[in-house]
């Protein structure tokens, strides 16, 4: 079908909400209507309607006070819901709360959306001191120990597809510096089995990350631990290893792996 044709199938009046939440959410902070009206381009009137509808639909919250509209809580639980109906996240979570439990460290598990890492689970140890990740958080693929290892499940062509260029965007400090390095680095993870890093995304936190496996034996996610230090201790390498190993394979069973 044509672009042409397809853009006529479109519901405007959807499409209008649609625009209004997202420019919301890309900014994560509230907005006046005359900076919604704005940012979105469409026509006052038509746009009142549109804020309308999503206020009392409860995807919209209005301040009385100050005037502003920010994300409703009916947003939220769009989100939650869809993560809480991952298989992975219904079998995960016992399993990373036992991992950190094990480990004393924050456990997490994280699914790849486009050239993005998604936190979809997590257990925060009762003394972490560094800073904390949310569910829903998104990491660039490239920057991170776990968008290396979920990288690691695509072929080349893939690969080239959700990079089309050799620049990669929002570098950190001790990342890739080209789609080359990249593709190297990841499939040396992908040879290995797993990915630890040591302060790979930021100084003072390190790494250790396993892939989870579906039926079909295709990468589900990752499963991690944060290390707050800025070098795995040699000494503990192989136990946290070990232990993150297999909190995997028990996630990667229950997905009916193997």
């Amino acid at each position: 079908m044509r672009r042409k044709d397809k853009e006529q199938r479109l519901i405007p009046a959807l499409e209008r909400g649609l625009m209004i939440l997202m420019e919301l959410n890309r900014h994560h902070r509230e907005m006046s209507f005359s900076e919604l009206v704005k940012r979105v381009g469409y026509p006052q009137a038509t746009s009142h309607r549109a804020v309308q509808t999503l206020e009392h639909m409860g995807f919209l919250r209005h301040n009385p006070v100050t005037g502003l509209y920010s994300l409703g809580v009916n947003v939220l639980r769009l989100g939650f819901e869809y993560v809480a109906s991952l298989d992975v996240v219904q079998v995960g979570q016992p399993v990373i709360e036992s991992l950190c439990d094990q480990t004393g460290c924050s456990s997490h598990i994280a699914i790849r959306d486009g050239r993005d890492a998604v936190y979809v689970a997590r257990v925060g140890a009762s003394n972490a001191t560094i800073r904390r990740v949310s569910v829903g958080t998104r990491l660039p693929l490239h920057c991170t120990s776990l968008g290396r290892m979920l990288l690691a499940d695509l072929s080349q062509k893939e690969f080239e597809t959700l990079y089309p260029s050799d620049h990669l965007l929002n570098k950190e400090l001790g990342s890739p510096a080209s789609r080359d390095d990249l593709w190297n680095l990841v499939q040396e993870d992908r040879q290995r089995g797993y990915v630890i890093a040591d302060s790979y995304y930021h100084f003072g936190i390190s790494s250790v990350v396993y892939p989870l496996y579906n039926y079909d034996g295709s990468m589900e996610g990752v499963i991690s631990i944060m290390v707050p230090v800025h070098e795995v201790p040699p000494e503990k390498r192989d136990q946290l290893k070990g232990q993150v190993a297999e909190a995997a394979a028990t996630i990667s069973a229950m997905l009916g792996y193997g």
